[in-house]
């Protein structure tokens, strides 16, 4: 017994001194839908001292959008057996919360959950949301004839002009959802006119959640919001023969998500500068792709690089930068290493190509459209069986640093 708490404070001294972060992902990591993946389990009680306290500063990155942070909190507390605070939370969403430009626009939020108290939480005042749209304006949704809302005998409050779309996650009715979202668009904000097939600018987007796939309990992946975008997109194109544009895609690979995640790992180390940052992940596409394109941020960041986040943030090819203040984009960990684990959407049995550069083409590229191909971003710091073998290979790393005096 004192050997074991000697050890763990002596990783606790050593992980202070190098001051290492972890960012865990959630789906195909820890839980696979409902239940905790028992790896998960061993891994966390590798991590936490005699006083049920974390090693590291940890934060849990997920791309889930349809709930609040206090909620997936308390799920994963109660889940992993471990206290887990809201401010240990980021979900695709929460970078939202800086953009201040668009919180006193009216948007539309389209998803599933609390989605105009997730809106609101976040800082936007005027929210609409896809059901309140639907009553408004009862004759645009007509598929499902056996769900046609009825005219309104009173009249209803007018709403107000959409001045954009917030796009949180993949939603119930996709007919539905999909429908509406295209009236809005192509009448700009305005969905009880005609279509403007002139129109000259297209209503701001923010979209939350990029991922084609995720992991739950069933034994292949299921469908993730990046494959609702990929219908809206579609619809879009084949309507006004153009793309359809976002202001800000969000959620990992997003640069901003990491940059958002690093700044809590310094919250929890004492505002005191991280060295590493290892990135926990299932998913090629967003974990392993996120944290290369964060790595190399990074990198160019301490080479005193004259780059801008702005050039780096291509590789998910957002323009968020351009909505988010330079000064809350700074970044101060040297590195972040990917780690890759087989217990999610990456399946063992297909291995990864040794030739980066031609074993990924476009014909099997699951990321977003907006995403630029780089093959050395999809090739993780180390592939592991699980997450307790993701533990033990930081705790190794870290433990083997002679503490700097």
């Amino acid at each position: 017994m004192w050997c074991r708490g000697f050890l763990q404070q002596a990783l606790r001294y050593m992980s202070t001194s190098r001051q290492a972060g972890i960012l865990f992902d959630v789906d195909g990591v820890l839980l696979r839908g409902g239940s905790v993946i028992p790896a998960a389990q061993r891994a966390f009680r590798k991590l936490l001292d005699q006083n049920n306290n974390f090693l590291f500063p940890v934060v849990f990155v997920t791309n889930a959008g349809s709930c609040q942070r206090h909620h997936k909190a308390q799920q994963l507390s109660h889940l992993l057996n471990v206290q887990i605070s809201p401010e240990q939370v980021v979900l695709s969403h929460s970078p939202l919360q800086m953009l201040k430009s668009f919180h006193d626009k009216c948007v539309l939020v389209s998803g599933q959950g609390p989605v105009t108290d997730i809106a609101n939480t976040l800082g936007f005042q005027k929210v609409v949301s896809i059901e309140q749209l639907r009553e408004h304006h009862p004759l645009l949704d007509m598929v499902d004839h056996n769900r046609r809302p009825k005219l309104s005998s009173s009249p209803l409050q007018i709403l107000p002009k959409i001045e954009a779309i917030i796009l949180f996650g993949e939603p119930i009715r996709w007919e539905t959802n999909l429908q509406l979202l295209i009236d809005v668009l192509l009448t700009n904000g305005s969905p009880g006119c005609e279509y403007d097939a002139h129109l000259s600018a297209q209503l701001p987007v923010l979209a939350c959640n990029m991922d084609l796939m995720w992991m739950a309990e069933a034994p292949s992946p299921r469908f993730g919001h990046g494959m609702f975008l990929l219908c809206l997109e579609s619809v879009y194109r084949k309507l006004t023969g153009r793309e359809l544009q976002y202001q800000a895609l969000l959620g990992k690979p997003s640069l901003l998500t990491y940059q958002y995640a690093e700044h809590l790992l310094r919250r929890q180390n004492h505002n005191r500068k991280l060295t590493t940052v290892y990135a926990v992940g299932d998913n090629l596409m967003t974990d392993i792709y996120g944290a290369n394109l964060y790595n190399r941020y990074l990198a160019q960041q301490h080479a005193a690089m004259p780059t801008s986040t702005r050039f780096v943030a291509q590789g998910t090819g957002s323009q968020l930068t351009m909505a988010v203040p330079e000064e809350e984009l700074v970044s101060a960990a040297a590195q972040c290493r990917s780690i890759l684990v087989c217990t999610g959407v990456y399946n063992p049995r297909f291995p990864l190509p040794s030739d980066w550069s031609s074993g990924i083409t476009e014909k099997v590229f699951h990321g977003h459209r907006d995403l630029i191909l780089e093959p050395d971003l999809l090739e993780p710091s180390h592939v592991v069986e699980d997450v307790e073998a993701a533990v033990d290979l930081l705790l190794q790393h870290e433990g083997s640093i002679t503490p700097e005096l």
